[in-house]
């Protein structure tokens, strides 16, 4: 029997433990949210830049880069990065660094290999694409590298120096956006991009101490291959669905069409980098709460999906507030048409964002087959949605299709988290490694 002084005791020695646990999480979310801020302001500020600075046709055709940029990004986070956060978050120094040495080297591997097929195939282009494709090729490894460094950070738990990884970049952005303008190209301002994300690159460098290795991509690849290559294919399908709906958006209506939803995206700019880059704080910290108190993942996810989606919905209702003069005055000639696609887009991100809460927790559960068939699926919706949508009603019918299909989608996420949180309380699985 436990007398009242030893319950106080007990009590003393428990409590301060769960406390200190919440305030170390909400420190690392809070560095989280302000390095999605910044790398917010980075990626608007490009797109309104460029936007008012070349125009509609120019714009779309920066877009295409971009969304390829997206793709190739989305096979080094599946390959390099995506395992590294689900294995090495939490774990000793040791392991850690080890493990970054190899996946920052797998991310650089895979920015060099594309970019020079990216090089090869904006050559054979010409005309305005081919030059942007063609620089992008260039600065493909630097984007990598430095994408690379900020999972890594979050990884360990040192959110603070991604934050400052991302304002280097976006230091170093403002004089090379500036020169851009001057040259007046699509192909300058990707230049600008890539070249400022080069330095920030270089400065992760100096942050963790760590050269990265390419030579010790192929064992990272070969220890990660049950998640790596299944995460490879769900990312691919994510981006490369958002790459084909843009191809086929500029076939069927035309290349400035692309440029209208690109606009009416950075309206909605804060959410969709929070969304693109979330698992750098997510995951890991999904992966935290699984490790110590998995009976709370499920709440942990749904606060996650339900606050992102809240979020959305009400800064698309600020943007129906938005008086024309000023919306041109942000996106030039581009806010007229983007202006129209506000309420789908919105909705899109809004559903977007309560999927993801759930997509989160199955990365954190290591059930890498489960989000593939979630994903697969999104995906095809998301195709066919914003295509057939094109075919029938333009660019506007394009943004409909796609909001209903990611607002389906995110129940089909939510409904394999459950049956995923189901087996593990029957059979947990440790899935976290730490060499």
């Amino acid at each position: 029997m436990t007398t009242e002084g030893e319950k106080a005791t007990v009590s003393a020695a428990a409590g301060p433990a769960p406390r200190t646990a919440k305030r170390a999480m909400v420190g690392r979310l809070s560095w989280g949210l302000a390095d999605q801020a910044a790398s917010s302001m980075s990626n608007f500020a490009v797109g309104i830049y460029v936007a008012r600075s070349l125009g509609p046709a120019a714009f779309g055709a920066f877009s295409l880069a971009w969304v390829t940029y997206g793709v190739v990004l989305n096979v080094s986070r599946g390959l390099a990065t995506d395992p590294l956060v689900v294995r090495f978050s939490g774990v000793p120094d040791a392991s850690w660094r080890s493990a970054v040495v190899r996946s920052s080297g797998t991310a650089l591997g895979v920015g060099t290999t594309i970019g020079a097929a990216c090089l090869l195939i904006g050559l054979a282009l010409g005309g305005s694409v081919g030059p942007a494709f063609a620089v992008l090729g260039v600065v493909l490894p630097g984007l990598l590298l430095q994408d690379a460094w900020r999972f890594a950070f979050f990884a360990a738990g040192t959110g603070q120096k991604a934050f400052v990884n991302d304002l280097v970049w976006g230091v170093a952005l403002v004089p090379a956006l500036v020169v851009a303008a001057h040259v007046g190209s699509v192909a300058a301002f990707v230049l600008a991009w890539g070249a400022s994300a080069s330095v920030a690159a270089g400065y992760g460098c100096f942050q963790s101490g760590i050269r990265p290795h390419m030579s010790g991509a192929r064992g990272w690849l070969r220890e990660q291959r049950d998640l790596g290559y299944r995460y490879l294919v769900e990312n691919v399908s994510l981006s490369g669905a958002s790459q084909l709906r843009a191809y086929g958006l500029g076939a069927i209506v035309g290349v400035s069409a692309v440029g209208t939803v690109r606009g009416a995206e950075l309206l909605l700019g804060p959410f969709l980098a929070v969304l693109m880059g979330l698992s750098l704080v997510t995951v890991t910290e999904a992966a935290r709460v699984l490790r110590r108190a998995p009976h709370r993942l499920g709440t942990f996810c749904l606060l996650l999906g339900g606050g992102q989606a809240v979020g959305a919905l009400l800064w698309g209702g600020s943007l129906l507030l938005v008086p024309d003069r000023l919306g041109e005055l942000v996106l030039g000639g581009v806010w007229h048409s983007a202006s129209q696609l506000i309420v789908p887009v919105t909705l899109s991100v809004a559903g977007a964002g309560l999927g993801t809460g759930a997509a989160a927790g199955l990365r954190a559960l290591g059930a890498a087959r489960r989000s593939l068939r979630c994903q697969l699926f999104a995906s095809a919706c998301y195709v066919s949605g914003g295509l057939g949508g094109a075919a029938v009603a333009g660019t506007v019918g394009s943004a409909w299709g796609v909001a209903a299909a990611t607002v389906g989608s995110s129940t089909v996420w939510w409904l394999e988290l459950r049956s995923a949180l189901r087996e593990h309380h029957q059979d947990p699985i440790r899935e976290v490694r730490t060499s």
